[in-house]
């Protein structure tokens, strides 16, 4: 007859690999989710466009936010993190950003943590950058309901370009965000919406 911790083992033993096997099993089915998130930002009006004082060039505008990311949110979703950056500057390529990550997670009635973080980002291009990045306006989304949303807003962070690249220039604006699965690998993704031009002089 085997000992009580001999069996204590093998009880052990069997309920790892069937967790193991549920969880890859989780993972795998995931991917067979393929999300169908849209979004449209209008830009209704220039508010203001000028130099400052010290030669950096900044734009205020309205924008018009409509998106629907209920398709984000499935069974092996712990937490969609649309992350609040403040990006500061860019140089060559890389960004350096103050990341504020809130922790403000609420309980859904199945009992999960679901919490949505989403920002808005102008991204352009200039001579010294290839790439530069913006956030315009952020938000905390709780749930699933409340990912489908139309919003008429004023930028909440100021548009500021590190010089005077901004007059005619062309631009993008970014809907980003990361899914964060209960288990399974995260993964990041966007809604790039092009076609958005400055005016050529101030105002």
């Amino acid at each position: 007859m085997h000992s009580f911790w001999y069996r204590a083992n093998a009880l052990l033993t069997f309920a790892v690999t069937i967790l193991a096997l549920l969880c890859a099993t989780a993972s795998i089915s995931d991917n067979l989710n393929n999300p169908s998130s849209t979004a449209e930002i209008q830009v209704l009006n220039i508010n203001w466009f000028q130099k400052q004082t010290h030669g950096n060039d900044e734009v205020s505008l309205t924008l018009n936010i409509t998106a629907d990311l209920q398709s984000l949110f499935t069974w092996n979703t712990k937490q969609v993190d649309f992350p609040r950056c403040l990006y500061l500057f860019s140089c060559r390529g890389f960004y350096s950003y103050l990341l504020i990550e809130s922790a403000f997670p609420r309980l859904n009635p199945i009992g999960l943590y679901l919490l949505l973080f989403i920002f808005v980002a102008a991204e352009y291009k200039t001579p010294k950058n290839a790439l530069n990045q913006v956030s315009l306006w952020d938000d905390i989304i709780p749930t699933k309901e409340s990912a489908k949303f139309s919003i008429h807003t004023s930028n909440k962070y100021r548009f500021i370009d590190q010089g005077h690249n901004l007059r005619g220039k062309e631009f993008n604006l970014t809907l980003h965000w990361h899914v964060m699965p209960k288990t399974g690998k995260m993964f990041v993704d966007k809604i790039v919406m092009s076609g958005y031009r400055l005016p050529e002089e101030y105002r």
